[in-house]
């Protein structure tokens, strides 16, 4: 591959990059979208923009936030819409079993532990499997996993930038695929279910709403990965002629931390069994049903203990931890990283709910239902569109939850009212927002990246980069397409009580 030239798929990558460094900061999109919110419900409001609520029947009308009393229902509520935020609290629960998990070290040596002890024919498919499933912690994947990857490539004397590039592409092409529900179904569910609510008050999200679709993703998603990293990307790569690597296995006191840590974990699932297993159950339903039940209500604290508790074992054993204060100051540096995120969703809560109180959202949603019913899209090609509009957006917004903060208020209710469950609309974004991770510069740990395969490869550019990553952003698309097509016409259900229709 020739380094000195970019295709013209680099340079058309290169303008992105350009166009995407001159958005602002996802915090300053949300002040302003708060502001165009207050400006345009005015103006709705003095020309009389309205619409009948198809499900009640009801004239809808805009609210005028530019006004004495729509000032003070801002600023009465502002710290009440932050901290009713749903996505708020999912989140922080969340982090402070996955923070503390991966700053004892515990997610570093799982992940090590399974590429170290694959046979080497199994390598690749390792590291796509490991790549899918490091996506549970969120974004430890991204650092980790690739060095690693690139490590084991390079001891058995393949191009180590191609398992770097396997391993970041799964992580990031694969965000949308997993065996186990995470925290970005809980973020995710949380900016659903305030959506939806502008059409149903009542409407209630869990985490678990797509989880049938992305485990069976897996089955598409990791052949694809495989055959693309050893059929396109390595054969495009130049022999690698650099030092064998000489990786690092794990200690024994790694080893004895990853026993014990895998004893609790075991234990800790036989005790929510328990819970649920039983017809009497601490945790099933009414009648005894887990799919309405408040074991789908506890999926946050149980994923948060999940990680919390074989965590703290972890770090016992392999000294990261040594008494309670550690315990408590290694939860406290995991909230620590969540600072940024805190801010956006600050600035996040309260333009949804700005958006909310100004009824735009469900007026814009029966208009544009009626237009796209007026067009003639309906039913899957209109699915399909919204894929390809939020695979676009994401090479200019990297944030997921950003993304769906900003497009969920208005795709959620529009298709709601259309008949689509939000469970569907969720879905559809979420493929949309994975595909095209692998290629887009604004991903945060895109440039991270480019600087660990310079390590290799110090001509290595931009649009070198991209033309290795942009195959699997191609076959995701294409397979990931045809999967969620086949889905559909099969009417499976997406989740636990979640399916494509409402009911």
């Amino acid at each position: 591959m020739d380094r000195t030239k970019k295709n013209w798929f680099g340079k058309m990558l290169d303008i992105v990059e350009k166009t995407g460094n001159k958005l602002p900061d996802p915090v300053t999109l949300f002040i302003i979208f708060a502001f165009i919110v207050i400006i345009v419900s005015y103006i709705g409001s003095a020309a009389g923009w309205k619409a009948i609520h198809p499900s009640t029947g009801e004239e809808v009308t805009v609210v005028s936030l530019l006004s004495a009393e729509g000032l003070q229902r801002m600023m009465t509520n502002m710290v009440k819409n932050f901290a009713d935020f749903p996505p708020l609290g999912v989140v922080l629960v969340t982090m402070i079993g996955v923070g503390v998990a991966e700053g004892v070290g515990l997610i570093s040596a799982l992940l090590k532990k399974v590429v170290y002890s694959t046979s080497p024919k199994l390598i690749t498919i390792s590291i796509v499997f490991s790549g899918i499933l490091a996506n549970i912690a969120g974004d430890a994947g991204f650092i980790v996993l690739p060095p690693i990857a690139a490590m084991v490539f390079a001891s058995v004397g393949r191009h180590p930038i191609a398992g770097m590039v396997a391993a970041y592409a799964s992580v990031a092409g694969g965000f949308s695929a997993n065996l186990i529900v995470n925290m970005l179904d809980a973020l995710l569910a949380g900016f659903t279910e305030s959506s939806a609510q502008i059409i149903d008050k009542d409407f209630v999200a869990n985490p678990a709403m797509n989880w049938y679709f992305l485990m069976a993703s897996c089955i598409i998603i990791i052949p694809v990965a495989v055959w693309v990293t050893e059929r396109i990307v390595e054969p495009r790569l130049p022999a690698y002629t650099g030092p064998q690597m000489k990786m690092d296995k794990l200690s024994a006191l790694e080893t004895r931390g990853l026993k014990w840590a895998g004893v609790t974990t075991l234990l800790f699932l036989a005790l929510v069994a328990w819970t649920i297993v039983p017809e009497n159950g601490a945790l099933r339903g009414e009648n005894g049903s887990i799919i309405i039940s408040p074991f789908m209500n506890s999926l946050v604290p149980l994923i948060m203990g999940l990680f919390l508790l074989p965590a703290v074992v972890y770090g016992f054993i392999t000294k990261e931890l040594r008494n309670d204060k550690d315990v408590a100051q290694a939860m406290a540096t995991s909230m620590g990283t969540m600072g940024m995120y805190i801010v956006l969703a600050f600035f996040s809560a309260q333009f949804i709910t700005y958006f909310n109180w100004s009824n735009l959202g469900v007026i814009l949603a029966i208009k544009g239902a009626g237009v796209l019913e007026g067009l003639g899209l309906e039913g899957l090609p209109l699915i399909l569109g919204f894929i390809v509009i939020t695979a676009f957006l994401n090479l200019f917004i990297g944030s997921a939850s950003a993304k769906w903060a900003i497009l969920g208020p208005v795709f959620v209710p529009m298709f709601m009212i259309l008949g689509f469950d939000p469970a569907m609309t969720q879905l559809a974004y979420r493929i949309g927002d994975s595909i095209t991770n692998p290629i887009t510069p604004m991903f945060a740990y895109f440039a991270i990246l480019l600087a660990l395969a310079k390590k290799y490869d110090k001509n290595l550019g931009l649009g070198s980069l991209i033309s290795v990553m942009l195959p699997y952003t191609i076959f995701f698309a294409i397979s990931w397409a045809l999967f969620f097509v086949l889905w559909y016409y099969l009417g499976l259900p997406l989740g636990p009580g979640s399916g494509i229709f409402l009911k």
